[in-house]
């Protein structure tokens, strides 16, 4: 049986799904772009800030869904400019600690609202 997973800590869905769904013990993340959860406006100055924005958000639906980073196994970044994949490692390692969960990186034309980056994913749970 699943169930979703809501945060306000996190922007509401913007469209039909759920911020995550578990199911068992996995939970699958919908993706997250930098929209500010109080305000549900893109933060905008730089790429690091939208893609830290992205991570902060994932962050919260995990802890929502009873998890920490530690618990996802797969990640998938959708970049708009494969220029930015060093950047977005870096972000990403302010969040993630050793062993880092599996990942592939998609460049794509366009994201929801001009978004930069788009990141999804999945956890394991313990229990």
């Amino acid at each position: 049986m699943s169930r979703p997973v809501t945060t306000a800590d996190a922007p509401a869905a913007i469209g039909a799904y759920s911020q995550a769904v578990r199911s068992g013990n996995t939970v699958y993340l919908s993706g997250q772009i930098a929209l500010d959860p109080e305000t549900m406006e893109l933060v905008a100055p730089d790429f690091e800030t939208e893609a830290r924005q992205v991570f902060r958000n994932l962050a919260a639906v995990i802890a929502a869904a009873g998890g920490t980073p530690a618990d996802a196994v797969k990640l998938t970044v959708f970049l708009t400019d494969m220029g930015n994949f060093p950047a977005v490692n870096a972000v990403m390692a302010e969040f993630f600690d050793e062993p880092y969960p599996a990942r592939a990186a998609i460049g794509v034309a366009a994201l929801p609202r001009g978004a930069q980056v788009e990141v999804d994913g999945i956890l394991v749970l313990e229990g």
